[in-house]
């Protein structure tokens, strides 16, 4: 994929693909649904998300709250259908449907792929949201590798990349790195949420994930050791916790090929991609 910008709009934020055309006016160079489940959903009980204001955080256990990968569809084929399709790269983050056993995972992903394959530009396999019972048990080798062999053939040739989590055990995550490259999948994207609660984090106590300011010097490091691991063999996506051209630089000085981000939105203002596109363009 050719980028003109290497920050990317992170998953999460528009589930059912509702805003596709607003998103490279604020400036990304790509951008990532999701994510989507095979099943509708509505996902946690609510309140299901937290604002930490002093610390630039937020705290969600959303639930993959979307309406579906058949909606996702629909709209994408409308989208495209009526010319407005943008002229950057669109990907599709899928997850499993909380009423899909773990078991049945690799299907459930299947068929939200099958769907989407020839609407979006890439994919991301999901196993890293701390939101769905079990989900992140995916991430061991051998169940990725079982989803991984049912799931990817459904991409027909689209890139495919998995999302970690922040919070695994540096084994686990080597092993699960292998399998990926092993597995012939385009890339790896890092991190998501992390279930970790920093010292001076309000709400300590609420489940589900922690994004934000927070992530940063949790994420960091993740990212620097699957950079290590991986050793250029594919790109690595950095994710987690920027918000500032002073972040994105030092990911992609790291060694990542390009960054997402979202919750930085929340707390810098629809401007901050702008911000740091400009950052970049006057280091390189």
């Amino acid at each position: 994929m050719t980028l003109n910008s290497p920050v990317g709009l992170a998953a999460g934020l528009d589930k059912d693909g509702e805003a596709v055309t607003v998103w490279p006016a604020l400036g990304f160079g790509f951008i990532e649904l999701g994510t989507v489940t095979a099943h509708p959903q509505q996902g946690n009980e609510k309140p299901r998300m937290f604002r930490l204001i002093n610390e630039k955080g937020i705290i969600n256990r959303m639930g993959f709250n979307n309406k579906g990968s058949e909606t996702l569809a629909n709209n994408l084929q409308q989208l495209q259908d009526s010319g407005l399709w943008p002229n950057i790269p669109v990907g599709a983050n899928v997850g499993k449907s909380k009423i899909t056993p773990l078991e049945d995972a690799g299907e459930d992903y299947r068929v939200s792929i099958e769907r989407l394959q020839g609407l979006v530009d890439y994919f991301t396999v999901n196993v890293s949201s701390p939101n769905t019972k079990g989900l992140r048990s995916l991430q061991a080798a051998d169940k990725l590798q079982q989803l991984l062999e049912t799931a990817q053939p459904a991409a027909k040739g689209k890139p495919v990349f998995v999302k970690f989590a922040p919070d695994m055990n540096p084994n686990d995550l080597d092993a699960a790195i292998e399998v990926v490259i092993a597995q012939g999948c385009s890339g790896i994207i890092a991190t998501n949420t992390t279930n970790q609660r920093p010292d001076n984090t309000n709400r300590l106590a609420e489940g589900g994930g922690l994004s934000g300011a927070p992530l940063w010097a949790i994420s960091k490091p993740v990212i620097k050791h699957i950079l290590d691991q991986v050793d250029d063999r594919v790109p690595v996506i950095g994710v987690g916790g920027i918000s500032s051209g002073q972040h994105a630089e030092e990911l992609l000085n790291m060694g990542c090929a390009a960054v997402q981000l979202y919750s930085g939105l929340i707390f810098e203002g629809p401007d901050l991609v702008h911000r740091i596109n400009a950052h970049l363009s006057l280091k390189h």
